[in-house]
């Protein structure tokens, strides 16, 4: 198997497997790019049943500073072939949470081995965490209180990411908003704190408090699981020190147990739009208390067929000089296009990473087209994507991996191609999340993907874009766009689910098909200079 052409000096690490060799390469010394940028490999990934395959030598692709290599063939759909990991991204991490010893078995030596041989580490120090994700300024600096300050250091924020340091000064003093910047930057603090805070000074001045049916901030968000995360941290800030009652509404629980919670007077109240506008109608909410509404992820928001008529309603019901804040992590031009046209006088708060990926993730292009001869049918196309995902459960298992499908068909057959590896589900747990779910069921798997997994085990989530609609899951060390998302902006929101924050770190296998190829690489290239995405074409149909 050839693994590029590059210099003799770059070689780490040669091993024998299977009679072949397997060569490693520090892709660091390779990149010529700034060490902000990072950069992308794209690998071949075929499936055959012939007894005989050959590697086919493949070259370096200069004009978008990347390694083309094979991905290995298979035998009978049995994956046999590893996949280069680059130096740069290991962290001495790795070795704490999964030690390695002698067993030839590679998930019991965490996967950083070769299938047969010893594998160094170019780099046993820990990344550094993102010096320009931080603000210079303190929080105390923005006009934090001290005890909003106070309630911060309980829940370990030390300093302001930019956007949050941005948006503070803006958000507190009653200004209309857009708020953007990528994913993991932050954003839902760049909202909460200021807005906790003016909440409690008014109280304290005795110009609002909460009371029945009548919230003083609304908080839609798409999903009920972005919801409930949401509210996560709003009962995280309440327990560390300031004092506000916040709760959620929206389907699948109890109709009734919502009821008398808002009738016991609620300061923030969380809802999906449908749940809202049911409120709504039924006279089960007033918003003539309301001081401001959050629409977290508006870009989503807008695809949903009950939103506009919520936010009609919701401008409509609300006090005229109600504050209006709009949190995205990608901004189309029709978005903010109504946006603005809706509320003129909103100001732009957009964050020094955004149509940004994070720069410590590696992203790694898997083409499953096959081999030249091939049928190319979208059966072909599954066979090989499934080859592919299955040699990275097999031979690079990590604690938690997210597996995004189109379909949520395409999900179960993801889903049952991974139990098969492990029956007894002892060294693999699968956790489906798609709107085929019940919003219970899709809650326990967000709850037992969050926690933490024995050293043993590898979690694979396995869903639609249900889980990249702002949903922050920590520890997400590997991604798989097991389909290529319809939506070019979906692609920065799934590949955002990992390398989150100043100091997350992670991959990105984007599993491709024919022209999916080329146009992966376009919205690569244009997320590392930070152009938006609206003017790249939808993935063509297989």
């Amino acid at each position: 198997m050839v693994v590029g052409q590059a210099p003799s000096s770059n070689l780490v690490l040669n091993s024998n497997y299977n009679s072949r060799q397997w060569r490693w390469w520090d892709w660091s010394s390779l990149s010529q790019r700034p060490p902000l940028i990072s950069p992308w490999r794209t690998i071949t990934a075929t499936a055959s049943s012939s007894s005989q395959q050959q590697d086919t030598p493949t070259s370096t692709d200069s004009s978008s500073s990347s390694i083309t290599s094979t991905f290995g063939r298979l035998k009978a759909q049995k994956v046999k072939a590893l996949v280069h990991r680059s130096k740069q991204h290991r962290s001495r991490s790795d070795d704490e949470d999964r030690p390695r010893d002698s067993s030839p078995n590679p998930r019991s030596r965490g996967g950083w081995g070769d299938a047969g041989g010893s594998f160094r580490s170019l780099n046993s120090q820990e990344p550094a965490p993102d010096t320009n994700f931080f603000s210079v300024k303190s929080f105390k600096e923005l006009g934090c209180a001290d005890y909003i300050i106070q309630s911060l250091q309980k829940l370990s924020f030390a300093r302001p990411s930019n956007v949050q340091a941005m948006a503070f000064a803006p958000v507190i003093a009653g200004k209309t908003c857009i708020i953007a910047d990528q994913s993991g930057s932050g954003k839902t603090l760049a909202y909460l704190a200021p807005i906790i805070q003016r909440l409690r000074q008014e109280e304290l001045e005795g110009h609002s408090k909460s009371s029945p049916q009548a919230p003083r901030v609304i908080i839609l968000a798409p999903t009920a699981e972005l919801a409930s995360q949401v509210l996560d941290n709003c009962r995280s800030m309440s327990r560390s020190g300031v004092p506000f009652k916040s709760m959620v509404v929206t389907g699948g629980f109890r109709q009734r147990t919502q009821l008398e919670n808002l009738q016991q007077g609620v300061d923030i109240l969380i809802a999906t739009p449908g749940r809202f506008l049911f409120l709504m109608k039924e006279g089960f909410l007033q918003l003539t208390n309301l001081r401001c509404a959050v629409l977290d992820e508006v870009d989503i928001l807008f695809g949903d067929e009950d939103f506009e008529v919520a936010l009609q309603c919701l401008i409509n019901s609300s006090p005229v000089a109600t504050q209006y804040l709009f949190v995205t992590a990608t901004l189309p031009r029709d978005v903010y296009s109504k946006l603005v046209e809706l509320f003129p006088d909103c100001e732009m708060i957009m964050g020094p990473s955004m149509h940004r990926i994070s720069p410590r993730l590696e992203e790694i292009i898997v083409d499953c087209s096959g081999e030249d001869g091939q049928e190319k049918t979208p059966d072909t196309a599954f066979l090989n994507k499934k080859s592919a995902l299955l040699l990275l459960a097999e031979e690079r298992p990590v604690p938690r991996t997210i597996v995004f499908c189109n379909k949520i068909d395409t999900c179960r057959k993801v889903e049952n191609a991974l139990k098969r590896i492990d029956r007894k589900g002892a060294l693999i747990q699968v956790l489906p999340f798609h709107a085929a779910m019940t919003q219970e069921s899709r809650l326990a798997s967000m709850k037992e993907f969050a926690r933490s997994p024995s050293k043993q085990m590898s979690q694979f989530m396995v869903c639609t874009d249900r889980a990249s609609r702002g949903i922050d899951f920590w520890g997400v060390e590997h991604v798989i766009l097991f389909d290529f998302p319809r939506d070019p902006s979906e692609y920065v929101r799934r590949v955002g689910r990992t390398a989150r924050g100043a100091k997350g770190a992670g991959k990105a296998f984007i599993f491709v098909v024919g022209k999916q190829v080329s146009l992966a690489r376009k919205i690569m290239e244009r997320n590392r200079k930070g152009h938006p995405l609206h003017d790249v074409p939808s993935a063509a149909t297989f």
